[in-house]
C-alpha cells in the first residue's frame, strides 16, 4: 500500500516542479543569475564544502544541490520526481555545473549510487514523505565515508501536528503517528493561487524518531539544534525578523530543527 502512496507523491511532485519552476519562491531567474538557494543554517552547519564529495537527498529540481556545486563541492542529486530530475539535470547543463542527477524513491539510493560521499544533505520538508525512518538511517550510513558527517535542517516535528488548510493552524495530527496523514488541496506552498490539486501522503515523525534511526545506523550525533526562527514564510501569520526569517507571533514553538552527526 505505500507504494501506491509513493506514486501519488511522485505525480504530485511533478505536478509541483511545473508550478514551482515559474514562482517567486524559488525564483529561478536570479538563480541562474548566481543567486545560491541555501539557508543560513546550512551554510552555517558545512562553511567549506570545496573538494568534498555530498550527496543530497530528495532535491527536488536541484537548486540546493546546484547551489553545493557552486561552492565547490563534487554534488549527487535523489528525488523522487523525475520532472524534477529533468529539470535539475537541464540546469546542470544550462550552467556548465558538473553535478549528477538520479531519480528514485530516497529509500532506494543504496541501489542507484554505490559513491561514498564526505557529506550527505538533506533540507526542508523531507522526513515527513517516508513512513519509515530506519531505513533511511540506514541507507545514509551506507553512503558515507567513514568519518563522514550528516546534516539536515527540517521543520520541526510539532509544525506538522497542525491543519494549516483554512488558513490558520488547528492541532489535528499527531507528534507520532504511524497512520498516513492523507490530504487534498487546492495550490501548493510555493503559489497558494495555483490550480493545481496536490493530492500527498505523509507521515509525522518526532524528534526520538529521527535521533534513533541515525544512532541505530552507527551514527554519533554532533548537535540537535532547534530554532523558531523559519528560512520560508510558509505557514500562516508569519512574521519576519530582523534577519530576514519568520517566526510565529506567539513563538511558542520551535520552526526548524538541525542535526549533524558523524559516521564512526
Amino acid at each position: 500500500m505505500k507504494e501506491d502512496h509513493f506514486e501519488v507523491n511522485r505525480q504530485t511532485w511533478n505536478e509541483k516542479v511545473k508550478v514551482h519552476s515559474k514562482s517567486a519562491m524559488y525564483d529561478l531567474d536570479a538563480f541562474k543569475k548566481g543567486k545560491s538557494s541555501l539557508m543560513s543554517y546550512e551554510r552555517e552547519a558545512l562553511k567549506d564544502v570545496k573538494g568534498k564529495s555530498l550527496l543530497h537527498l530528495q532535491c527536488h529540481f536541484g537548486q540546493d544541490t546546484l547551489s553545493w556545486s557552486r561552492l565547490g563541492a563534487q554534488c549527487v542529486g535523489v528525488d523522487l520526481s523525475d520532472e524534477g530530475i529533468a529539470l535539475a539535470r537541464s540546469l546542470n547543463t544550462e550552467l556548465d555545473l558538473d553535478a549528477t542527477f538520479v531519480c528514485c524513491n530516497v529509500l532506494d539510493t543504496s541501489k542507484h549510487v554505490k559513491t561514498h560521499f564526505d557529506i550527505v544533505f538533506t533540507s526542508y520538508g523531507v522526513i515527513g514523505w517516508l513512513p519509515d525512518l530506519k531505513p533511511w538511517g540506514q541507507m545514509i550510513a551506507e553512503r558515507l565515508k567513514k568519518g563522514g558527517q550528516f546534516y539536515m535542517a527540517e521543520f520541526h516535528p510539532i509544525v506538522w501536528m497542525f491543519d494549516y488548510l483554512e488558513g490558520k493552524p488547528v492541532m489535528t495530527y499527531g507528534y507520532m503517528q504511524e497512520d498516513a496523514i492523507y490530504e487534498e488541496y487546492e495550490g501548493t506552498y510555493a503559489n497558494l493561487d495555483s490550480k493545481m490539486i496536490s493530492k500527498e501522503y505523509g507521515w509525522n515523525h518526532g524528534l526520538s524518531e529521527v535521533i534513533n534511526a541515525l544512532i541505530e545506523a552507527g551514527l554519533r550525533i554532533d548537535y540537535l539544534n532547534e530554532h523558531d526562527e523559519s528560512p520560508f514564510n510558509v505557514l500562516p501569520d508569519l512574521v519576519k525578523t530582523k534577519s530576514g526569517n519568520y517566526v510565529t507571533k506567539d513563538k511558542l514553538y520551535p520552526l526548524i530543527f538541525e542535526i549533524k552527526a558523524t559516521k564512526l
